[in-house]
């Protein structure tokens, strides 16, 4: 097995003590994509959204798409997410932005938690990803 640490990118905004994403080549040629929990924020490290459920899933999930791209694959490569979010009252609203990224025929398998907070108070989503190529 081999395995490929994809460090810190500058759009995360400050740097942080994880990869970005690590990639696992298995014997069989296949790889595992371990995409760590991405959020709203922009190339430049601000906020995009603030207060809007919709507008900070949308740019977590551009974000998600953008590393993926980096590193050879795109979101029908994704086989499980997890959800963090503060407010579960806002699922419908989650999952309609969703659609726009993830197939009907294609939807990973997907955990969604309600946690009191994120790393930023003004983060309302975070969304890390394991993908198959």
């Amino acid at each position: 097995m081999r395995k490929d640490i994809i460090p810190f990118t500058a759009d995360l905004g400050t740097e942080v003590a994880f990869s970005n994403a690590i990639k696992v080549e298995k014997k069989d040629l296949s790889s595992l994509l371990f995409i760590s929990g991405h959020a709203s924020i922009d190339e430049k490290g601000n906020l995009v959204g603030k207060g809007d459920i919709k507008a900070q899933t949308r740019q977590t999930l551009e974000n998600m798409k953008s590393t993926l791209i980096k590193l050879g694959a795109d979101m029908d490569d994704v086989v499980k997410v997890t959800v963090f979010v503060t407010d579960m009252s806002q699922f419908n609203e989650i999952h309609e932005v969703r659609r726009e990224f993830f197939k009907k025929d294609n939807y990973p398998a997907s955990t969604i938690v309600e946690i009191n907070r994120l790393a930023n108070d003004d983060l309302l989503i975070e969304i890390e990803a394991t993908a198959v190529i």
